[in-house]
């Protein structure tokens, strides 16, 4: 049995975890969750109750990153891990500092001690320093960071997308854009329904990708 995906369509973190499992070609069984109603069995599985997760035939595993790299070492078609130590290093930026600033400035009134202006301007910082490195990707092929990365630059540029689009950043820009036509995105994208027990599985990536 393939193991079994939890996720929820739009959360960056599960769009990362889906883009390393369909360019790894490494079938599984999505479990699309409804974050107000999480369902027993899927709270059962994740020790923070939070998706991605996937449970396989020996382990659960619970963070995203983790996961893109357990598909990444069934399968590695494109070279995504032959990717300079730096890339580790952005994606830790973007987790961290970068997610922080994005939160509170998309979630502006959870925070209401908290100016959305400044953070937005420190997010700001991070998308700058990315725009200044890519020149079609951040190294010279599509690696692990570009996937990582790219789900969180689509959330915070939909925040305020006229904004983020007069910002001088073409590179980044054009890097998001071409993100968004991509056959992967599409791919990862479909609209499932919420699981419940007893549904028929539904397998990711799709058999006809697979089979390329």
């Amino acid at each position: 049995m393939p193991p079994i995906l939890y996720t929820f369509r739009r959360c960056p973190y599960a769009m990362r975890a889906r883009l390393a499992i369909d360019t790894a070609l490494t079938p599984v069984h999505l479990r699309e969750v409804k974050l107000a109603a999480k369902p027993k069995a899927f709270l059962d599985a994740s020790p923070s109750a939070t998706v991605p997760c996937l449970v396989t035939d020996t382990q659960t595993i619970d963070e995203s990153r983790d996961i893109m790299l357990w598909a990444l070492a069934q399968h590695d078609p494109e070279g995504w891990l032959d990717m300079p130590a730096e890339g580790h290093a952005l994606i830790d930026l973007c987790d961290g500092p970068f997610k922080h600033a994005l939160d509170r400035t998309k979630y502006a009134t959870r925070y209401p001690d908290e100016d959305s202006i400044t953070h937005r301007a420190e997010a700001a910082t991070f998308l700058s320093d990315l725009n200044a490195r890519i020149t079609t990707h951040l190294f010279d092929h599509p690696t692990l960071a570009d996937a990582a990365i790219l789900p969180f630059v689509r959330q915070f540029a939909f925040i305020d997308k006229p904004w983020f689009d007069a910002q001088d950043w073409p590179n980044l820009q054009d890097w998001l854009a071409r993100f968004l036509h991509s056959d992967a995105f599409a791919r990862i994208m479909p609209k499932y329904p919420t699981w419940a027990p007893g549904d028929a599985p539904v397998t990711f990536p799709a058999a006809a990708h697979q089979a390329h």
